[in-house]
């Protein structure tokens, strides 16, 4: 059982760990091995449950082993399903996530299966807490704490769900009055449940403080913030802007320090940085905290260059569509165009093909110069391209420093796929090796790190808040909101800089940028549409690899009542497919998104058939 939370929560409360709620098939078995709810009835045994929830954010339950297919990062889900990254290693290995990738995927893919199954796991922790406080009498908890723990679980209950929500959409809501023993935990799936999620995030409000004694705790704002997301996945602009503002004016965080952007782009991918000012809420990750791995960001276990100083895994591997995306034009702009192409969509048993025109970034825009076909000893000089500065936070090229370890080696890192590009948000450095990696398991020496995860940050609130003033024809606010966030990266101390001595990388770095960045504001928005693609294409460069770009193409199709043309998403993952087909890839070629059905996962197949008729899959599969 996950123990981390412990020391951002409530030291001392482990005990109570080992009774959480925790039937894997979730609702339609009698907890095992739990302890009775009378033994808990005090304090301690309350800020127990409390911390088995928080410890369920990383979406990891320490039993099946596969805390990648699980993980709130959203990897495979968030990110080799879109255009952000290729599967990478081989053909063999992880084989569950190369229908995830292709859009073959189906009712019975165990990944699917897991992600569904840990987050059920997880509201019923969040549910235990509020089903715990009456049968505690001693006295031990006051009024106002009973208040704020009942709020702590409905913020939990409300990511849980969300977490859902955003992968399957049509998912059951499921409160503290379901239970094994009530009868009543098969429970349907009628529809969306955003209404309900948000009561969650707004009961929330009501009883947590602006501020918290632990940092890992959510507060007012953080529940504030996932409501506001909430609110833009129901397309309700106008209230996600309201609590936008106040976020943006008033927010701060747990521990009481007013939001601002990190000084630093990369600062919120660094272990010894986390928890800063930009920091709205973040799962806590810990290292060599004697829990043998359990406590840290397991989920990207996988996600290591293959072949270098960690030895695996080779996963995860940055496409040239999210590199191509960086490119800039005269003015330090991104490349927007507007492309036609061919959207696949199936209707009963006939596949039909319509063309659609929609701004897709960077469409057109020839592949970024890399070292693909080329060996280790081959000569290979980085392209002299203009790019945005993230691109070497965000994507490890050949060539160029890769954080503290020496120059990145492209192609000859990766392990299966032929992909010239490698992971590197969440690598540790090697001068911080001992204090926030660890080992992770006997196949993976020092892959896991203690990288939070950030869940929203103030670049998150910015953006959000330009998509509503795109959407209400504030232009001018939603330029600038995107010019907030852009220029941060215009100082060049946050650039990456060369080093002092290539073979001794420890030696440190010059003032001397890696390559040909540039960056500039923009000056005007002339139109919804062009301002609708820029803050799209804004969160494209923020948060490349962060499993998040399949759900915000996602929310921008028009099928669930986004604001982009229809076929959008297909559109652009189709696009991103035809471009790599240009280079052999063995999972997505002669593969493509269907409309209308691949912008949901299907609902498991073993749970459909655990509840008995209840719930309903997802259209077209």
């Amino acid at each position: 059982m996950k123990t981390s939370y412990g020391k951002y929560i409530a030291p001392g409360a482990l005990v109570a760990l080992t009774l959480t709620f925790s039937c894997k098939k979730l609702l339609n078995q009698a907890p095992v091995g739990s302890l009775n709810g009378a033994v808990l009835a005090n304090k301690a045994g309350l800020d127990g449950l409390l911390i088995g929830a928080y410890s369920m954010l990383d979406g990891y339950t320490n039993t099946s082993g596969t805390e990648w297919e699980s993980g709130i990062d959203n990897w495979a889900y968030g990110g080799v399903a879109a255009d952000d990254a290729f599967k990478g290693s081989n053909s063999t290995d992880q084989t569950a996530v190369a229908p995830i990738a292709n859009h073959t995927v189906d009712p019975s893919n165990e990944y699917i299966a897991e992600k569904w199954a840990a987050f059920y796991n997880a509201i019923q922790r969040a549910n235990d807490v509020i089903r715990e406080l009456p049968q505690i009498k001693d006295g031990s908890v006051s009024p106002d704490y009973a208040k704020e723990v009942t709020a702590e679980a409905k913020f939990l209950r409300g990511v849980f769900h969300f977490e859902l929500a955003k992968m399957f959409r049509n998912v059951p809501y499921v409160d503290e009055s379901i239970t094994y023993g009530a009868g009543n935990f098969n429970v349907p799936n009628p529809g969306p449940i955003w209404d309900k999620i948000e009561a969650d995030f707004t009961a929330a409000m009501a009883g947590l403080p602006k501020t918290q004694g632990q940092i890992g705790r959510a507060n007012y704002y953080a529940a504030e913030a996932f409501l506001a997301k909430a609110y833009l996945w129901d397309h309700q602009y106008a209230k996600a802007k309201t609590a936008l503002d106040d976020l943006i004016n008033n927010g701060e965080t747990a521990g009481g320090t007013k939001y601002a952007l990190s000084a630093n782009y990369e600062d919120n991918y660094n272990a010894v940085k986390k928890n800063g000012p930009e920091s709205v809420f973040a799962v806590q990750m810990t290292v060599n905290d004697g829990s043998n791995g359990s406590n840290d960001n397991a989920g990207e276990g996988l996600n290591f260059p293959a072949g270098t100083y960690t030895g695996c895994c080779g996963f995860y591997q940055p496409s040239y569509t999210l590199a191509n995306a960086f490119k800039v034009d005269e003015n330090g702009l991104p490349m927007l165009g507007t492309t036609s192409m061919s959207v696949a969509d199936f209707t009963g048993d006939n596949k039909t093909t319509t063309n659609v025109t929609a701004n897709i970034p960077n469409s057109s825009v020839q592949n970024l110069g890399n070292d693909h076909g080329l060996g280790a000893a081959d000569a290979f000089t980085p392209p002299s391209d203009a790019l945005d500065p993230r691109i070497d936070w965000t994507v490890g090229r050949r060539g160029i420093p890769y954080l503290d370890w020496g120059l990145c080696g492209g192609e000859q890192w990766s392990r299966g796929d032929l992909c010239p590009y490698n992971p590197i948000k969440n690598v540790f450095y090697n001068s911080q090796q001992a204090s926030t990696a660890d080992n992770n398991g006997g196949w993976a020496s020092n892959q896991g790190t203690a990288d939070n995860y950030n869940l929203i940050t103030l670049a998150d609130l910015y953006l959000w808040r330009a998509e509503c003033e795109v959407e209400s024809s504030d232009l001018a606010g939603a330029m600038a909101d995107v010019n907030m966030v852009r220029a941060r990266m215009q100082n060049p101390a946050g650039w990456v800089h060369t080093y002092i001595d290539n073979s001794n990388p420890s030696a440190g770095f010059t003032d001397v940028p890696a390559a040909n960045y540039k960056i500039g504001l923009y000056t005007t928005f002339a139109s919804q549409s062009y301002a609708r693609e820029a803050v799209h294409m804004e969160e494209q460069l923020e948060f490349g690899m962060e499993g998040h770009r399949f759900f915000d193409l996602q929310r921008w199709d028009p099928i669930y009542g986004g604001p982009e043309p229809a076929g959008y998403m297909a559109g652009v993952v189709n696009g991103h497919i035809a471009a790599v087909t240009r280079i052999a890839n063995p999972v997505l070629d002669g593969h493509s998104f269907t409309a209308g059905k691949n912008e949901l996962y299907p609902i498991p197949l073993q749970q459909v058939t655990l509840e008995n008729g209840q719930l309903k899959q997802n259209p077209k599969y």
